[in-house]
C-alpha cells in the first residue's frame, strides 16, 4: 500500500511520516518511509547566508529537479516492498510551488503523476498558515512568511488532484494528527495481507 503525504511547510508532514511508520510497524506491519524533499529548505538557507535571492524559475528548475529525481528513485524502492510504503512529499507539492509562485503547471510533473503507479491514498496535512508559521518559527531551521504559506496553501487547493486527496486536521497535537492517520488507512486492511 502506497500512502503520499502532502501538505504546507510546517504541517508536519515529516514528523507524521515517521509516526506513521512507527505505529504500522508496532502493529506488526512491514512499513517503509521514503522522503521525496527537494532542498528548497537548503537552498532559501544557503541564499540568506550568501545574500542572495535566486529568481523564482531558476529556484524551481533546481527543486523540481531534484525533487522528480527523488521522487522516481522512491518509486522503484517503493515498487519492490511488500509492506505498507509512506512517501513524506511528491510531485504534487512540486506543482503547489508553482502556482504560490506564481508560475506555470506545466507538462513534465502533470504527465508524471499520470504515468507513476497511483498511490493507494494521497493525505493532505491541513493546517492554518498561521500555526504552520508558528512551529517554523519554533524549529528555527528555516524561515517562511505567513503570506508565503498562505500563498502555497492556495496553490495546493488549486491543484486539480485536491479534491481527491484525503484532507486531515493537522493543527492538534501529533498523537491526534496520527490517529487520524491510522483511521485513514485502516491498519487492519494491511493486517489481512
Amino acid at each position: 500500500m502506497l500512502i503520499v503525504l502532502t501538505g504546507i511547510d510546517g504541517s508536519g508532514k515529516t514528523t507524521a511520516a515517521h509516526s506513521l511508520v512507527a505505529a504500522a510497524r508496532a502493529e506488526g506491519i512491514s512499513a517503509l518511509l521514503l522522503s521525496n524533499y527537494a532542498g528548497r529548505r537548503r537552498m532559501s538557507l544557503l541564499s540568506a547566508k550568501l545574500g542572495i535571492q535566486l529568481p523564482a524559475r531558476l529556484a524551481d528548475a533546481a527543486e523540481t529537479t531534484l525533487r522528480v529525481f527523488n521522487v522516481l528513485v522512491s518509486t522503484a524502492r517503493a515498487s519492490r516492498f511488500p509492506g505498507l510504503v509512506v512517501m513524506d512529499r511528491h510531485l504534487h507539492c512540486q506543482l503547489a510551488l508553482r502556482h504560490a509562485r506564481g508560475l506555470r503547471r506545466g507538462r513534465l510533473l502533470p504527465w508524471l503523476i499520470r504515468r507513476l503507479p497511483a498511490a493507494d491514498l494521497v493525505i493532505h496535512l491541513d493546517v492554518s498558515p498561521e500555526t504552520a508559521h508558528r512551529r517554523i518559527v519554533a524549529r528555527g531551521t528555516d524561515e517562511e512568511s505567513v503570506a508565503e504559506l498562505s500563498a502555497l496553501r492556495n496553490g495546493y487547493q488549486a491543484l486539480p488532484a485536491y479534491a481527491d486527496m484525503v484532507k486531515i486536521d493537522a493543527g492538534g497535537p501529533p498523537a491526534e494528527v496520527l490517529a487520524s492517520l491510522v483511521d485513514a488507512i485502516d491498519f487492519r486492511r494491511l493486517l489481512k495481507v
